[in-house]
């Protein structure tokens, strides 16, 4: 009877860490964010500094992608129309000082700048750079998973 209580104990304990990580995988997918289109303000007097293009990181993994362009002004990242991620869990917008990101490069062990959580996984994004943020010593955008660690997008930056 011990051995039936402990067996069934386990098993609830299991069984509900496995459900809820399994929720947190299926819920993007169940419920995503709607895309946005947010406008891009005083066009006029915005300079572009730099372009970016999202890639597949991994192609081996149809999970984790993304495609779509990125426009750096002096103040503000701002994800075009065109982007676009599969959605997950936790995905924020970092500028890394690395130009050549991967899945294997450490990106939370170098000295990124967070411009915060992605509002929606497709549509134009406008992300705000930090006051006193270099842009000079950055060579990266990264979309990043801050739940589990993961390069979800790199795009280079190209400067003019």
């Amino acid at each position: 009877m011990q051995r039936l209580v402990v067996g069934l104990f386990i098993g609830v304990v299991v069984g509900t860490g496995f459900g809820f990580a399994l929720g947190i995988l299926v819920f993007p997918y169940l419920f995503p964010p709607p895309e946005v289109n947010e406008p891009l303000v005083d066009v006029a007097e915005r300079e572009v500094v730099a372009r970016a293009t999202f890639i597949h990181a991994n192609p081996s993994d149809p999970i984790h992608y993304g495609r779509g362009t990125a426009t750096i002004y002096a103040d503000l990242v701002r994800l075009e129309a065109d982007f676009e991620v599969g959605p997950g869990p936790k995905f924020h917008v970092y500028l890394v000082p690395l130009a050549e990101v991967t899945p294997q490069t450490e990106v939370e062990n170098t000295m990124f700048v967070d411009l915060g959580r992605l509002k929606a996984f497709s549509g134009s994004q406008n992300y705000p750079i930090p006051v006193g943020t270099e842009l000079a010593d950055f060579g990266s955008v990264v979309i990043w998973c801050e739940q589990f660690n993961v390069l979800i997008s790199p795009a280079a930056i190209s400067r003019p």
